[in-house]
């Protein structure tokens, strides 16, 4: 219990994460794991049909895929780990702590992936003919399988964090890679990455095809096929995705965005998840039977919803495990179940070792509370940004002045009523010190300014 502090005010620590890991999926998934097999086949069907134009394009956009993933893929990816290990060390390091050996071999796994990446694209026209064309291929599958694979590994984790099953008894390696939601959450990523993979291939074949090359039809007319065959597999594996995410959390989704007045916008989610499967349906369809008929703008529709999914999912996904960021085992505010009853009693302040205060005094009451706030709500809250609790006290409590008291109540039973909210780590004064501090922060009203019934925020105080 040494507890570091970072916070990001003006966006969210959250939401730093979730942006650079939203950014690396949209790439991953129907770029790396899912372009990759479509060109291989793409390169295969021009070398059967000794192509030489086909093989052209398909060397085209295989360039359009290797410098985005080099690059902004690359570079998101790092962005996880640097934003998780200073927002969230404890959670970062107890998942490193599990899963070490299968991070480890990821770790392999993705810098052999790097190494076929750009093995794949520089010795293009190096093994051009013959038996040389056929080890290029075969190169293409093996990158295939190693871009797969390194998704398959993190999964794994990822379904951990969601539900740990055995392993909360029996803390087995073995147990924590084939959690219950492992296979299904790989089987969805997996038809979702082939997927969406057709839609951006077809975009590219778009601008890098002449229109009226006769091989820009069969091209398109392949990716819509390729987007077709995957799309109904996509759908089953999603339904068995969520029917496998255990109750206490589908119960969440409601209220997946931290605001009750999503609860009223998530039916609608229903209707534009069901539009977007038909956009893309429809999409499809129509390249396979018209090529020609579908204007490359028009593609971006289809693609965008499914990325607008894709990013969607995967903020619920990070919310509805709330109130832990590892099931069962951690909250989101990064301390273990285990701990919880030794800071409500000792406090947070006495374990951080990069706070500025340690105990809460008459004379520090606000930068006290200032340091709570960093170590038992940035994880989520901003005081005036993005999720600003300010805000939420504002619209619970009004203009008029704030009771301090009654605030410091409510942090030891808020985790009661709103269940994706973890328990007050902190002691009774960590508590009234927290409440001091968001006080000093209170917009003030017209009302209360007029009538001085508050005192002005010092500059210090914020």
């Amino acid at each position: 219990m040494d507890f570091p502090i970072f916070h990001l005010d003006w966006l969210g620590n959250r939401m730093l994460i979730a942006i650079t890991a939203i950014i690396h999926v949209l790439i991953n998934h129907p770029m790396a794991v899912g372009a990759y097999p479509l060109l291989t086949l793409f390169e295969w069907y021009g070398w059967k049909r000794k192509d030489a134009e086909w093989d052209d394009l398909t060397h085209r956009i295989v360039f359009v895929v290797f410098v985005i993933t080099t690059t902004l893929g690359a570079l998101s990816g790092v962005g996880i780990w640097l934003s998780t290990s200073i927002v969230a060390p404890f959670a970062i390091g107890s998942l490193l702590r599990v899963f070490f050996w299968q991070w480890f071999t990821e770790w392999l796994v993705f810098v052999s992936e790097v190494v076929l990446i750009m093995a794949y694209y520089l010795t293009w026209n190096k093994l051009a003919v013959g038996r040389a064309k056929k080890l290029h291929i075969a190169l293409g599958a093996t990158l295939s399988a190693f871009s797969w694979l390194t998704m398959a590994l993190i999964v794994a984790i990822l379904g951990f964090m969601m539900n740990s099953g055995e392993w909360a008894g029996d803390r087995g390696f073995m147990s924590a890679v084939f959690n219950p939601l492992y296979i299904p959450q790989l089987a969805f990523r997996t038809t979702f990455a082939m997927t969406t993979s057709g839609l951006f291939v077809w975009f590219c074949i778009c601008f890098l095809a002449k229109k009226t090359a006769e091989i820009r039809a069969k091209a398109v007319r392949l990716a819509a096929t390729w987007t077709l065959a995957w799309l109904p597999l996509c759908a089953a594996a999603a339904v068995w995705y969520w029917r496998m995410v255990p109750k206490s959390m589908r119960a969440n989704a409601d209220v997946g965005a931290f605001t009750q007045a999503f609860a009223n916008w998530y039916s609608m989610f229903g209707v534009i998840l069901l539009a977007t499967v038909a956009v893309i349906l429809a999409s499809a369809l129509l390249g396979a039977w018209k090529p020609d008929a579908v204007p490359r703008f028009a593609l971006l529709v289809p693609f965008v919803l499914a990325a607008y999914l894709l990013g969607h999912f995967e903020r619920v996904r990070e919310f509805i495990r709330k109130p832990y960021v590892i099931a069962g085992y951690m909250y989101s505010n990064g301390v273990r179940v285990t701990e919880l009853p030794v800071l409500q009693r000792d406090g947070m302040l006495p374990y951080a070792t990069y706070a500025s205060v340690h105990k809460v005094t008459k004379d520090n009451k606000i930068e006290a509370g200032r340091e709570v706030f960093k170590l038992a709500c940035s994880r989520c809250h901003t005081t005036t940004g993005v999720n600003s609790v300010i805000a939420n006290f504002t619209r619970m409590y009004g203009d008029d002045p704030w009771d301090e008291e009654q605030m410091a109540g409510f942090f030891f039973g808020m985790h009661l009523t709103r269940t994706y909210m973890p328990p007050f780590p902190g002691n009774a004064p960590e508590a009234e010190a927290l409440a001091a501090y968001l006080k000093s922060l209170q917009p003030m009203s017209k009302k209360t300014w007029m009538t001085g019934s508050v005192a002005m925020p010092s500059k210090g105080s914020r």
